[in-house]
């Protein structure tokens, strides 16, 4: 039984939103909304309340987690027909833990006026995310990160308050979404390589993850890169995903006038796999872009005269 009164709504129940779901649902009531079905009955399966609308989930809410995918989707579920925002009541805390950037944080929260705004976009994928393990940056008023603040300390290893303003917490994840994206391209280039050269990419992704060329993103991208050659990697983060996420970070650094040559090559990368029809499969197939799957490796290419 949940071990307290405030009551939680958690709107979109993708990869993150349906596992935060399930960790705040065993300490709270929740009610939970998505577009699709089968992530409600998912959901009420870990122990939600599924609600019909994103208004009937956030009616009497004391606190909102948005977990969407980007401005439109967040646009749409609290303002759209049937929208959050036509019945969350006054002073409720509405928390955003999508990635869309300090412009579309602060618009947000300019049109919610009766509420209290916490921007806090969350990283760490979806097992993290159901172990109460994520990394956390928020930027809000003292007030509103009180009101939110048990439920954010469900979800969270790590919290770093940036700064009091809506936007702050995205200007950081922008930061951390460049870090991410380049490793990611740069694991998927090494991959790449290996196949071109013969080398097995399994012994490879293996010895360089114990080693000083290991990064988080190659350590869990990397085994989903070979599993993009075999069945198709489990998705767990979509690439068009990295394809919004590198346009707001260079969008950042361009109206910063700050140079971010690794940031653009890597969002170039994202865009082919978009155009290559890979933007709902996981990030990792972007690996095929450099290497693609009919390709024969290394060791199994004729010699050239």
């Amino acid at each position: 039984m949940p071990e307290t009164t405030q009551q939680v709504a958690v709107i979109g129940l993708g990869a993150m939103g349906l596992p935060m779901a399930g960790r705040l649902a065993p300490e709270f009531p929740v009610s939970a909304f998505d577009v699709a079905e089968q992530r409600r009955e998912a959901a009420a399966a870990q122990g939600a309340v599924p609600a019909a609308t994103p208004a009937e989930a956030a009616e009497g809410a004391d606190v909102l987690l948005l977990a969407v995918r980007d401005q439109e989707q967040a646009e749409a579920a609290l303002f759209g027909p049937d929208g959050a925002a036509s019945t969350l009541p006054p002073g409720a805390a509405v928390v955003l833990t999508s990635t869309v950037g300090p412009p579309g944080a602060r618009a947000l929260a300019a049109a919610l006026p009766r509420q209290r705004f916490v921007d806090a976009p969350v990283s760490g994928g979806p097992l993290r995310a159901g172990k109460g393990d994520l990394l956390i940056v928020v930027g809000a008023e003292d007030a509103a990160l009180a009101a939110a603040r048990p439920v954010l300390d469900r979800l969270a290893g790590t919290l770093t308050v940036i700064g009091p303003r809506p936007g702050d917490g995205q200007a950081l994840k922008a930061i951390n979404q460049l870090l991410a994206g380049v490793h990611i391209a740069a694991a998927a280039e090494a991959v790449a390589l290996a196949r071109g050269i013969g080398l097995d990419p399994s012994v490879v992704v293996e010895a360089l993850s114990q080693g000083a060329a290991s990064s988080f993103m190659l350590a869990d991208r990397g085994p989903r890169m070979l599993d993009a050659y075999a069945d198709g990697a489990e998705v767990r983060s979509r690439l068009d995903i990295f394809v919004k996420d590198m346009g707001i970070v260079t969008d950042l650094a361009r109206d910063a006038h700050v140079p971010t040559p690794l940031a653009g090559a890597a969002q170039q990368l994202y865009l082919l796999g978009e155009r290559a029809g890979l933007a709902a499969a996981d990030d990792s197939s972007v690996v095929t872009v450099l290497s693609p799957k009919d390709e024969p490796s290394g060791e199994d290419r004729s010699p050239t005269a």
